[in-house]
C-alpha cells in the first residue's frame, strides 16, 4: 500500500469524526444552546449543504495550485472550523463553525480520491479510493465513540477541540506522505462542467444523493432513536455507535473488493438491501438487540455503496474528472442534508422518533430504481457499440441486401 494512501486515510479519519460525532451529542448541544432536537439537527443539515457548496467552490481554486498543496490548505480550514465550533457561544456561531469545516470536506475527499486512484493500476482504482474512505469507516469505529463519550462526560465543546487536533494530525500525515505532484496544467472549466453533460454520471449522483440519504435519515436521530425507543442507556450509545462504524469499515471494504468487478450488480444488491433494511428498522428498532443489528446492516450496506458509486463518476467523467469527483462528494452530503431535513419534518410532525427510517427506505429505494436505469443504458450503449463495431463478416450480408 503507498504510504500516500495512509496519509490519505488519517486525513479522511479526522474529517470524519466531525461529520458523524455531532450525532451522538445532539441532545447535549440542543440542551446546551436550549434548542429542540429538530432544531439541532440543522447541525447535520449545515454541514451537508456546506459540503454541496463547498465541494465545487475548493475545487475550482485548487486547480490553481498543487493537488497536495490544496490537500494541506483544506485540512487547515477543516481545523479553523472546528475550534469556531469548540469556543462558539450562541448556537448560529456553531452551525457557522460547522459550515467552515464542511467546506474543506468534499474537495479534499474528491481530490484525494483522484490522488489515491492515481497511485495504483487502473484494475486497483475502487480498492484504493476504498482505501482512503476506510478512514472515514474508521471514525466511526474510533473516533465518533471516543468522542460522544468524552462530550456526554467532559462536554461536547472538548469533544470540537479534539477534532481539531486531529485535523493538525492530517495535516501533518498529507505534508509528510503524499508526494509532490504539479497542478494539473491541462485543466478547463469548461471541460470540468461538459462532464455533468453524460446522463450517467448525472445518474450517479442522483444516486449517490438518494441513496446515502436512506442512511442519514435513520442515522442523524439515532440517539433519541435507541434511547427512547429501544429503551438504552444514554451511556450505551458510545458502543452502539461503534457496531455502526464496524458495519461501515466492513462495507466499504466489500464494495472496494466488488467494484472492480461488478459495479452494477453490487449497487443493484446493497440499495435494494438497504432500503429493505431502513423499513424494517421501524420495527426493530423496539427491540434492544435487533435494534443493533440492524444498526450494523445500514452501517455496511450504506457504505458498500460509497467506492462504487465515486469510482462510476470518476470512469463515467474520465476526461476531465476533477469537478466531478469533488460534487459526488457533495451529493453524498446533499443526501445527508435532505434526509436529515426530512427526518426532522417527520418528527415534528408527529409521526414517532421511528418515522424517518420509513423516509430512509424510500429514499433508497427509489436509489434502486435509478441504478436499473443507469444499467438499462449501459447495456442499450453497448449494444450500440456491438453494432457499429462488428467485424467486416458480420457487416457483409446487410451491405449486400440493400
Amino acid at each position: 500500500m503507498p504510504l500516500a494512501l495512509l496519509a490519505l486515510a488519517i486525513g479522511a479519519f479526522g474529517i470524519g469524526t466531525t461529520e458523524f460525532v455531532i450525532m451522538g451529542l445532539l441532545p447535549e448541544v440542543a440542551a446546551d444552546y436550549g434548542v429542540s432536537i429538530p432544531v439541532a439537527g440543522h447541525l447535520v443539515t449545515g454541514y451537508g449543504l456546506g459540503v454541496v457548496l463547498g465541494a465545487p467552490l475548493m475545487t475550482v481554486l485548487g486547480t490553481r495550485v498543487s493537488r497536495k498543496r490544496m490537500l494541506m490548505l483544506l485540512m487547515g480550514l477543516f481545523i479553523a472550523g472546528n475550534v469556531l465550533c469548540a469556543v462558539a457561544p450562541v448556537f448560529g456561531v456553531m452551525l457557522a463553525g460547522r459550515v467552515v469545516a464542511s467546506f474543506a470536506h468534499g474537495a479534499f475527499f474528491g481530490i484525494g480520491s483522484i490522488v489515491a486512484a492515481g497511485l495504483v493500476a487502473p484494475q486497483k482504482k475502487a480498492g484504493a479510493i476504498a482505501m482512503m474512505f476506510t478512514g472515514l469507516t474508521l471514525a466511526n469505529v474510533v473516533g465518533v465513540p471516543l468522542g460522544t463519550y468524552l462530550g456526554q462526560s467532559a462536554g461536547w465543546r472538548i469533544t470540537f477541540l479534539v477534532v481539531a487536533a486531529l485535523g493538525v494530525l492530517g495535516l501533518a500525515g498529507v505534508a509528510a506522505l503524499v508526494p509532490e505532484q504539479p497542478k494539473p496544467e491541462d485543466v478547463r472549466l469548461r471541460d470540468e462542467v461538459a462532464a455533468f453533460r453524460n446522463m450517467q454520471v448525472l445518474l450517479a449522483m442522483a444516486m449517490t444523493v438518494l441513496g446515502f440519504g436512506g442512511v442519514f435519515a435513520a442515522i442523524t436521530y439515532i440517539t433519541p432513536m435507541l434511547t427512547e425507543v429501544a429503551g438504552y442507556p444514554a451511556g450505551s450509545v458510545t458502543w452502539l455507535l461503534v457496531l455502526f462504524g464496524l458495519g461501515m469499515v466492513g462495507g466499504n471494504l466489500i464494495g472496494g473488493r466488488y467494484a472492480d468487478r461488478a459495479l452494477m450488480p453490487l449497487l443493484y444488491v446493497s440499495l435494494g438491501a438497504l432500503s429493505l433494511v431502513l423499513a424494517l428498522f421501524t420495527v426493530t428498532a423496539h427491540h434492544k438487540v435487533t435494534a443493533a443489528v440492524t444498526l450494523v446492516l445500514i452501517g455496511g450496506l450504506g457504505f458498500a455503496t460509497v467506492p462504487p458509486l465515486q469510482k462510476r463518476v470518476l470512469d463515467q467523467a474520465a476526461g476531465a474528472p476533477t469537478l466531478a469527483s469533488a460534487m459526488n462528494i457533495g451529493a453524498f452530503n446533499l443526501g445527508n442534508s435532505l434526509a436529515a431535513w426530512l427526518g426532522g419534518l417527520v418528527i415534528a410532525a408527529g409521526y414517532g422518533l421511528t418515522a424517518p427510517n420509513w423516509v430512509g427506505a424510500a429514499l433508497a429505494a427509489s436509489a434502486l430504481l435509478l441504478a436499473l436505469v443507469s444499467g438499462a443504458l449501459d447495456r442499450r450503449t453497448a449494444g450500440r457499440s456491438r453494432v457499429v463495431t462488428g467485424t467486416p463478416h458480420e457487416r457483409v450480408p446487410a451491405v449486400a441486401r440493400h
